[in-house]
């Protein structure tokens, strides 16, 4: 190996020539930008740091990620790095010189969340630790395809049950609900005899059986508002399992906006929330089904004001960007802890007292419908936003850039 080579050849350095020594030079030299140029071409964050934590060598990557411009030498590594919580993290690890293998750390890089796994590793030389080694990745897209495979999987599971839970559940709900009514009818049908027969509404010893049928109606009441309940929930199951039917037509998502806008505003106004349109104009028409699309966006613009109650700000963006036609609906509300961010697209899964937990399944099945992604970013006591990419077709694709090199666009 070279750095061998390298040692050999320092042994026998008063030997050598003026000539041989500056050859040494050079071969090292190239040796040493051989390993730096290796280290800059990683797509991982590479820092070294000596046994006072002081920082020896970082790779570009990790100066882009985590480091601060400023040069500071002889200082803590922490101290040159941007965000805290990443900051604080390797305090305390080099610290008490822990070993630490694939800690996750949510941080923003250039105004962007994303998800770091951190390992920090004792830096061995000649058997003797000399420092330490923080490695670094960025695991955000390795995450976000596994919770969308996770999801997929979920979704399948659920086919599997649609059948049975059509026959099993529904029929049944379907049967209490007709003998429900007849039991109404029933009870009608006596209280309209009983007063018949008794006007004044006793029974001729001072009891009131009317009190008693109003009382019976109360409880039928509740048995009959949980089978629609029950029967809404089983519907929106089956909604979620069965391949959809869309039927794609050439639209404009930012019609189908206004159009829920207007519809929802009334409710908004009662609710004191501010709905802010930032609807981008030229925004090329999409393949859209407005059935299945109007249903998904309404279903954010609700949860959007679940989330903030009594008053708030509603904002729904629209632009055009590498291809694509990006809308986001961004809500003033409590936000979504980082426990639960990773699980709002899983079905079942509701944070609502009487929600069914479907909801956010069915906006991701009829978005993937439509060849389209969607995200949500959000921090616990903060705003939520949902981000949803949906492909601009080809043939607008080439019309936009025929006419942008004609000059029709900039």
């Amino acid at each position: 190996m070279m750095k061998d080579f390298i040692r050999r050849a320092l042994k026998k350095s008063d030997k050598l020539t003026a000539e041989q020594l500056k050859s040494l030079l050079e071969t090292a030299a190239e040796e040493i930008g051989r390993l730096e140029t290796v280290l800059n071409s990683l797509d991982e964050g590479v820092l070294v740091c000596d046994q006072s934590h002081r920082l020896t060598m970082a790779n570009k990557y990790a100066e882009r990620c985590l480091l601060s411009a400023q040069e500071a030498p002889g200082v803590s590594v922490w101290t040159l790095v941007r965000d805290e919580r990443t900051a604080e993290f390797l305090e305390n690890t080099l610290r008490l010189n822990s070993h630490i293998e694939e800690k996750e750390i949510d941080v923003e890089i250039n105004g962007i969340n994303r998800l770091l796994s951190f390992s920090i590793l004792p830096l061995v030389q000649d058997k003797k630790v000399s420092g330490s080694l923080i490695y670094f990745e960025d695991i955000t897209e390795k995450r976000s395809r596994e919770a969308r495979l996770h999801r997929a999987e979920n979704l399948a599971s659920l086919t599997t049950l649609a059948a049975g839970v059509a026959h099993e559940i529904k029929n049944p709900l379907g049967a209490i609900s007709i003998h429900i009514q007849l039991m109404q009818k029933a009870m009608a049908k006596n209280r309209e005899l009983f007063t018949n027969a008794h006007p004044d509404g006793t029974d001729g010893i001072g009891q009131r059986p009317v009190s008693t049928f109003d009382v019976l109606d109360k409880y039928i009441d509740v048995v009959n508002e949980e089978v629609v309940r029950l029967n809404r929930i089983v519907v929106d199951f089956l909604f979620a399992v069965r391949p959809m039917d869309i039927e794609p037509r050439e639209g404009s998502i930012n019609s189908i906006i206004a159009e829920l806008v207007e519809f929802v505003g009334p409710e908004l106004e009662q609710s004191h929330i501010t709905c802010v349109l930032e609807l981008a104009e030229n925004i090329p028409r999409l393949r859209l089904d407005e059935r299945f699309m109007k249903q998904a966006l309404l279903n954010l613009i609700k949860n959007a004001q679940a989330a903030m109650g009594d008053s708030g700000v509603l904002t729904i963006r629209t632009e055009e960007k590498g291809g694509e036609v990006l809308v986001s609906i961004c809500d003033t509300g409590v936000g979504i802890s980082e426990d639960n961010i990773s699980k709002i697209f899983e079905p079942y899964f509701t944070t609502k007292e009487t929600g069914s937990g479907l909801g956010l399944t069915l906006v991701f099945k009829i978005i993937k419908e439509h060849q389209g992604e969607i995200s949500v970013k959000s921090r616990e006591g903060k705003a939520s936003g949902f981000n949803i990419s949906l492909p601009v077709p080809q043939k607008e694709r080439r019309l936009r850039v025929y006419e942008a090199s004609d000059g029709g666009l900039q």
